[in-house]
Order: C-alpha cells, then sequence, then structure tokens
C-alpha cells in the first residue's frame, strides 16, 4: 500500500476514533502526510502522534468550522489529495422526541459540514489535476431506519450528494467515493444514545471498514457497501418498493 498513497496529503475528519481513526492509520502506513481533525483534542492528539501526523481540531457542528479548518490544513501543508469525511453524528429516538438542537447538529455535522469542507477543498484539487473524495455514508441513507428519522435523511442527503458530485466530475482528475456501512463496532452506538439492537448484520471492525473505503477510494469505485450483501435489500426497495415496505414493516 505504501507506494499508493507515497506522498499524498490527506485530511480525515472524525479521526478521534472509530472509522476516522481506523482510515487514518491505513493512509499513514500507506506514507501518506496525515492530518487529523475531530472535537476530542485528547484523543486527537494521541492519534496525531501515534500516526506521525497533525492533529487539527474542529467542531464541524458548528459551519463556520468547515471553512477554518480548510484554511488551517492548506496554511500546513500547502494542499489536500485525499479528503475523507468520517465525522459523523448519530441519534436514535423517536422524531417527536428530538429536540432542534439535536436536529440541528445532525444536519449541521452529517451533511453540511461534508459540503462546505468539500467546497472549500475541491477547486484546489481541480486545479492541480488530483484528487480523492472519500464520504462515510451509512446503510439507513439507503433503507431509513426506524427511530433515525433525522439521521437517515441526514446520510441520504450525503448519498445524494456524494452521487451528484461524481457526475459534475465524471470524466476528470478527482473521483468520489462513498462507504455504505451497516453496523461498524465503534462509540457511535454508545453516543447516539441507544446499543446497537440487532442480531444481523452484525458489526464489523472499523479496520475493516477503513479498509473498504480505501480500496475503493485506490480503485475509483463509486462505493462500497459492508457487508457486500447490504446491496439487496437497496436493490428491493427500488425495484419493488411496496414489498420492501411490507417486509421492513414486518421484519423490523
Amino acid at each position: 500500500m505504501r507506494q499508493r498513497w507515497d506522498g499524498a496529503v490527506a485530511l480525515v475528519t472524525g479521526a478521534s476514533s472509530g472509522i476516522g481513526a481506523a482510515v487514518a492509520g491505513r493512509l499513514a502506513a500507506g506514507g501518506a502526510r496525515v492530518y487529523v481533525s475531530g472535537r476530542d483534542r485528547g484523543r486527537l492528539a494521541e492519534v496525531a502522534d501515534r500516526l506521525g501526523g497533525t492533529a487539527l481540531p474542529a467542531d464541524l457542528g458548528a459551519p463556520e468550522q468547515a471553512g477554518e479548518l480548510a484554511g488551517r490544513v492548506l496554511a500546513a501543508a500547502g494542499r489536500v489529495d485525499v479528503l475523507v469525511h468520517s465525522a459523523g453524528r448519530g441519534w436514535a429516538a423517536p422524531f417527536t422526541g428530538t429536540d432542534p438542537a439535536t436536529v440541528a447538529e445532525l444536519v449541521a455535522v452529517n451533511l453540511t459540514a461534508p459540503v462546505l469542507l468539500t467546497g472549500a477543498l475541491l477547486p484546489g484539487m481541480l486545479a492541480r489535476g488530483r484528487g480523492r473524495l472519500g464520504f462515510v455514508g451509512s446503510i439507513a441513507g439507503r433503507l431509513a431506519v426506524r427511530d433515525e428519522a433525522v439521521y437517515s435523511a441526514t446520510k441520504a442527503g450525503l448519498g445524494v450528494f456524494a452521487d451528484s458530485l461524481r457526475q459534475e466530475l465524471r470524466g476528470g482528475p478527482v473521483t468520489v467515493t462513498e462507504l455504505v456501512p451497516a453496523v461498524v463496532d465503534t462509540p457511535f452506538f454508545v453516543r447516539r444514545g441507544r446499543p446497537y439492537p440487532r442480531r444481523a448484520p452484525r458489526p464489523v471492525p472499523a479496520d475493516r471498514a477503513a479498509a473498504a473505503l480505501l480500496a475503493a477510494l485506490l480503485a475509483g469505485r463509486a462505493e462500497a457497501y459492508l457487508p457486500r450483501w447490504m446491496r439487496l435489500p437497496v436493490t428491493v426497495r427500488a425495484a419493488a418498493p411496496a414489498t420492501y415496505r411490507r417486509l421492513a414493516g414486518r421484519l423490523g
């Protein structure tokens, strides 16, 4: 892998733990110069020290910090070749029990920040004639999940943004890849306020998710499902929506 990422400058958000930390670790092991961002300054500093990278703390729940983060990484590195949007906020509760502040934060972190950060760094990639954009989506954005209406909506929006951007950039030097995981074994489920309740799909390690995303990035693939069989319910929903809804109502 090292020769694949040697010389690349990478910015990874949500890198203080979980998928983001695993992605940053694999990029650094592959020879990239890694800049990691996240809200937890202590854990972010530990990740940066372990990888030999640079910590750029930011709270992407505040929209103005996306532009500030872009400015800081460009001031430090001069460019960004690989941008991985891993920062995300989950929430599991009935919609009527979700307060407006939580709704605003979910939209800001999961959707607004990736859009603004991409907008700030994409022009430089296009001008240099190379770049890779990676988005960590969710199967919730493809299928919708009960008691996760706002989270599902933000991930659906992120997926459509990535797909639209991919069409806009088709044939050019910048590729767009989305990871669509089902369940990843990270602190995400603790922070969202409800543990993962299902037997299937089973949680996969964060490093497996990172490997899937980076393999798809290197190959220039549009998306990577994890596990791969999660494409099946997405296909059923698209081809036979009434059947899918009956099954979803029965199986939850």
